[in-house]
Parts: C-alpha cells; structure tokens; sequence
C-alpha cells in the first residue's frame, strides 16, 4: 500500500503541487470513487486509479532529464546542499541519484532515476557507452589533436585513454569549438585529454549519453521526465 500522491508522482502525472491541484479539482477516481485527498493509501497493484477518464499504471522507476547548470554538485548530497537534486524539490521523496557525474562547472544531460539496475548497465566499463561533449577550447585544435584522441590520449597519471572521436567545430585564432565523445568516465576526463595536448577546456557541456540525447528545447536547470521511447532505448 502507498499514498496516492506518491503513486501518481511515481506514474508521471506531475510533481506533488501539480497532482495536489488536480485532486483537488476532482479529477482522480479510485476504484470508481472520487478521490480528495492525496494522503489515502491504495494498492498499486489492485487498486483501479483513473485520472480524467483514463487509467493510470503506476510506475516503481522515475527517469528525468536535467538540463544541469554550473555551480550544482553531481550527488545526492553535499554540505553547502547545492546538489542537482536541489533542483527537483517536489521529488526529494523519490530516492532519486544522477547516474554519473559531471564536474560543478559543466553543463548539461544528467540522468537522473532511482533505477539501480539501468544506472549500473550504463555506466559500466565493459558496456564503453558513450558520452557526447560540446567545448570550447583555448587555442587551436588541430588534426594532430584528432589523431591523438583517437589513439589514445596519455593522461598526467600515465593512463592511455580508449579511443575518443573528436569533431572540430571551428576554429579562430584563440578558441576552437568542438565536439567530443569518450567511452570511459575518469575524473575530468575531458578536460584532461585536452590539458595532455598542452589546450585548455574553458567551456563544457554534455549533450549525449548513450543514445539519450539533451532536449534543446530544455532550458538550463529544468528538468522533464524521459519518453517511453528514450527509456526504452536506453535499455537496449
């Protein structure tokens, strides 16, 4: 048994504040009777939930795309409080994680679910997901620095990295614009493929994991909840 409002929360139908307001216009049926109250417990699987005439499933796994400003921490926690999940507040009750890290300063795609299982399959070595970066680097990247990346770049440690693809997008005389994909998850890695190759990362931004891509319609900070489609594709 579980509160309505967390089951229809779990099922997509919106954060607390959004499912509250829609109790409250009496739009939730359960088992055929109009709901009021978001408290009440139901059996997610007996009882029958219906949301405007339709029914809903509920759904143990949530998956949300986050748009990830700089300045957020890519953890659960952290003692200044200022993690990515402090940008999804109506769902602090969700045990939800990011799946995978990006540094304080870099922007963009981070999963964020409290599916234990997917986040393991992605991020394991063995699988080599990839990982799509955009960045802007101080100075010239050149097509030495392509073949390099596909080569294998030697990192400060003495770790060679795996193959890497590296676009360059353009280039002026003090920046270049590229894209980058990695298929392993060093700490800071990308910045120190480019910091071996004597350049400076001065702008960074994920756009893809594996076959997630980042919604461009979704603004810096927010966040959505994935398609079908996309957590179906990402369980392939």
């Amino acid at each position: 048994m579980m509160r309505l409002d967390k089951l229809l929360c779990h099922s997509g139908l919106g954060t607390r504040t959004e499912v509250k307001k829609i109790i409250q216009q009496k739009r939730i049926y359960v088992d055929g009777q109009i709901v009021k109250k978001g408290d009440i417990k139901v059996d997610e699987n007996l009882s029958v939930i219906e949301v405007d005439g339709q029914r809903i499933q509920y759904q143990p796994y949530l998956y949300m795309m986050l748009n990830k400003p700089a300045g957020y921490i890519s953890a659960t926690e952290d003692h200044d409080g200022k993690t990515v999940l402090s940008l999804l507040p109506e769902y602090d009750y969700a045990s939800l994680f990011p799946v995978g890290r990006l540094d304080k300063d870099t922007e963009g795609l981070l999963l964020l679910t409290n599916d234990g299982v997917l986040a393991h399959r992605l991020l394991s070595p063995k699988h080599h997901h990839g990982r799509r970066y955009y960045a802007k680097i101080e100075g010239v990247v050149t097509v030495e620095d392509v073949l390099a990346f596909q080569q294998g770049v030697i990192l400060d440690d003495g770790y060679r990295c795996l193959e890497a693809h590296l676009d360059i997008l353009n280039v002026d005389e003090k920046q270049s614009d590229i894209e980058v994909e990695v298929y392993e998850g060093k700490f800071h890695q990308v910045k120190r493929m480019f910091e071996a190759r004597h350049k400076k990362v001065i702008y960074l931004k994920r756009i893809q994991m594996h076959h997630l891509c980042l919604d461009p319609d979704l603004p810096l900070g927010k966040y959505r909840f994935l398609t079908k489609e996309e957590i179906d594709e990402l369980k392939q």
